[in-house]
């Protein structure tokens, strides 16, 4: 398989991941905030176990990465990922989430959740 096959079917998986809205607004969020699974949990109203899943498809791709502090796992964008640079500009475009964040600040769910 050339090269160019292999980039057109890694975009086309990516590409496919971000056709689910929950997983486009995690990686919205994620641009700008890290995140933990709990607070993912609180946002989107979901099991624990659905939210892993979510998170586990974008880490494989290598969209998001994780990193542990204490207790908890701490997901963030994955700036270096070679699909970086081809998913930026639809989140540009996107609206703003962080609003969800300010929501679970305001709760007092942010991070205590865990």
């Amino acid at each position: 398989m050339k090269d160019t096959d292999v980039m057109m079917n890694q975009a086309a998986v990516v590409l496919k991941l971000l056709g689910d809205k929950t997983r486009l607004t995690m990686l919205k969020i994620l641009d700008v905030h890290d995140c933990c699974v709990c607070e993912f949990v609180e946002v989107f109203t979901m099991s624990q176990p659905s939210i892993s899943q979510h998170l586990r498809k974008l880490k494989d791709v290598g969209l998001i990465q994780e990193e542990r502090k204490g207790q908890w796992i701490f997901y963030s964008m994955n700036k270096n990922s070679v699909h970086y640079t081809l998913i930026r500009p639809l989140l540009e475009q996107l609206p703003n989430q962080s609003y969800k964040i300010k929501e679970l600040e305001r709760s007092g769910k942010r991070i205590l959740c865990c």
